[in-house]
C-alpha cells in the first residue's frame, strides 16, 4: 500500500509542476478588482484557462466578493486553481437562487486547488435559518466547495471559514488528495461538517486542521478507500462513518482508514453511526489507529441507534451490517465516564471487531472509564482502560435499546 501511495503522491507532484509552467489567466485580466464582485472574471478566466492545457487561474491577494460559481470540464489538460486572496459569499441566502454550493468544480482531471488563499462562506445569518434540527427533510443550506467527479487531482494549502453548511463535499471523486487545509466555523454552527465524503475512492486526508460544529469528517455511503492522516479535530463532533441507512439503495462503505492525530474536546470521538429501521447495507474494513483524545466525550463509539432529535422511526433496528473494524492505541482523556460504547444492531450484530491498546482516562465524577459492548464480542487485544468487556447479545425492542444508551449517548444523538 506504502509503495502505492508513493506513486500516487510522486504523479500528482508532476502534476503540480505541469501547471506551475502553464499559462496564467488572472482574474484582473477579465476585469476582475479586490472588494468588488469577481464573479463574471473567474468565469470568463476559467473558460479561457480550460481550453490550454497547463494553465493556471490566479486570484491574488485582496479580498473579493464571489457569487455562485460552476468551474466546470473537462478541460484541455492539467489546470490550477491558485487562491491567494480571500473569497467571500454572498450573505444571502436568496442571491443563491436556490443552489445547493458556492463554488463548484465538476468533471475536471488533473485539477489543483492551492495558494493558502480563504473561502469565506459568511455564514452567520443562515445559520439560524437552519432547521434540520426540527425538521427531517429539512432544506440544506449552500456549501462552500464542492468537488463533484473530479480526478487524478490534489486541493492543498487552502482555508475554508464559515461556511453555511458543509465546509468541502467530495462526490463521486477518484484518487483526490487534500493536504494541509485548514477548516473553521464555530463549534455550535449547525451541519458544518468539514470534510464530507460520498460515492468516492482512493480520497486521502494529510495534515488537515478542522474545527466546526459538526464531524470534522464524515463518510457517507459509496466510499472506498479513504486514508485521513494526521488530522487535528477539534470543535467538533468528531470523525464519523455515517450516518449510514437513512436512505433507499445505499452503497456499500469499505476501506476506511483514520492513522494518527488528535481530536480536543469534541462531542465524540472516532464513531461509526448507523440509523435505526434502516434499509440492509454493509460497512467493513474500517481502522482507527494511533489517536489521541483530548477530554472527548464519547471517544470510542458504534452507535447503531442513531437518531438525531427524535427524528426517525425505532420500530425496527438497523439493518447495516458493520464487521471487519478496529480501535488500535487510542489513548488520552475522556469527557464522559463512557469512554468505550459498541452499541450494534440485534439485527445484524457487529463482527470481527477488535480492541486493542486502549487507554482512556476519566477524571470526572463516579469513578474510573467504563464501556459497554452491546450485540459484539469484540477481540481484546493489550492494555485495556477501559475494559471492553462483551455483554450478552440483547433482545431488546430498539427503542429501549436506543434509551439504554444514557444520557451521554442521547446527547450525541442530537448533534
Amino acid at each position: 500500500m506504502g509503495k502505492n501511495l508513493s506513486i500516487v503522491t510522486i504523479s500528482l507532484l508532476l502534476l503540480l509542476a505541469s501547471t506551475s509552467a502553464g499559462q496564467i489567466f488572472d482574474v484582473k485580466s477579465y476585469g476582475g478588482q479586490p472588494n468588488a464582485d469577481i464573479t463574471q472574471a473567474l468565469t470568463k478566466a476559467w473558460k479561457a484557462a480550460c481550453a490550454v492545457a497547463g494553465s493556471k487561474v490566479v486570484i491574488s491577494a485582496g479580498t473579493y466578493k464571489l457569487g455562485v460559481v460552476t468551474l466546470l470540464g473537462p478541460c484541455k489538460g492539467a489546470i490550477e486553481f491558485h487562491l491567494q486572496g480571500t473569497l467571500q459569499a454572498p450573505s444571502d441566502l436568496s442571491s443563491f437562487n436556490g443552489k445547493g454550493f458556492w463554488v463548484s468544480f465538476q468533471r475536471i482531471n488533473s485539477l489543483t486547488v492551492s495558494g493558502g488563499g480563504v473561502f469565506d462562506g459568511k455564514g452567520q445569518t443562515a445559520w439560524q435559518k437552519n432547521n434540520c434540527a426540527k425538521k427531517y427533510s429539512c432544506k440544506t443550506l449552500p456549501i462552500n466547495i464542492r468537488f463533484d467527479y473530479v480526478t487524478n487531482s490534489i486541493v492543498h494549502d487552502i482555508q475554508s471559514k464559515d461556511s453555511k453548511f458543509f465546509h468541502i463535499n467530495v462526490m463521486g471523486c477518484k484518487n483526490l488528495q487534500i493536504q494541509h487545509v485548514t477548516i473553521t466555523a464555530p463549534g455550535d454552527s449547525p451541519n458544518t461538517d468539514g470534510i464530507h465524503i460520498g460515492r468516492s475512492s482512493k480520497i486521502t486526508i494529510t495534515n488537515a486542521k478542522i474545527g466546526t460544529g459538526d464531524d470534522c469528517i464524515s463518510i457517507g455511503d459509496g466510499t472506498q478507500d479513504v486514508t485521513a492522516n494526521q488530522v487535528t479535530c477539534g470543535p467538533g463532533h468528531g470523525i464519523s462513518v455515517g450516518s449510514l441507512g437513512r436512505y433507499q439503495n445505499e452503497q456499500p462503505v469499505s476501506g476506511i482508514r483514520v492513522i494518527g492525530g488528535t481530536l480536543s474536546n469534541t462531542k465524540n470521538g472516532v464513531r461509526i453511526k448507523t440509523w435505526p429501521s434502516s434499509p440492509p447495507g454493509s460497512a467493513s474494513d474500517m481502522h482507527f489507529e494511533n489517536i489521541i483524545m483530548n477530554n472527548v466525550a464519547n471517544p470510542i463509539l458504534i452507535d447503531q441507534g442513531y437518531c438525531p432529535n427524535n427524528q426517525c422511526s425505532n420500530k425496527s433496528p438497523s439493518k447495516v451490517k458493520i464487521s471487519n473494524v478496529s480501535f488500535k492505541n487510542i489513548r488520552g482523556t475522556s469527557a464522559t465516564k463512557e469512554a468505550v460504547k459498541l452499541i450494534c444492531s440485534n439485527s445484524v450484530p457487529c463482527q470481527q471487531v477488535v480492541v486493542a491498546d486502549i487507554d482512556l482516562v476519566y477524571k470526572g465524577a463516579g469513578g474510573s472509564a467504563t464501556s459497554t459492548c452491546v450485540n459484539v464480542k469484540p477481540t481484546i487485544l493489550g492494555k485495556q482502560n477501559p475494559r471492553a468487556v462483551p455483554t450478552n447479545n440483547i433482545k431488546m425492542p430498539p427503542k429501549l435499546l436506543y434509551l439504554m444508551q444514557n444520557k451521554e449517548i442521547l446527547f450525541a444523538n442530537r448533534l
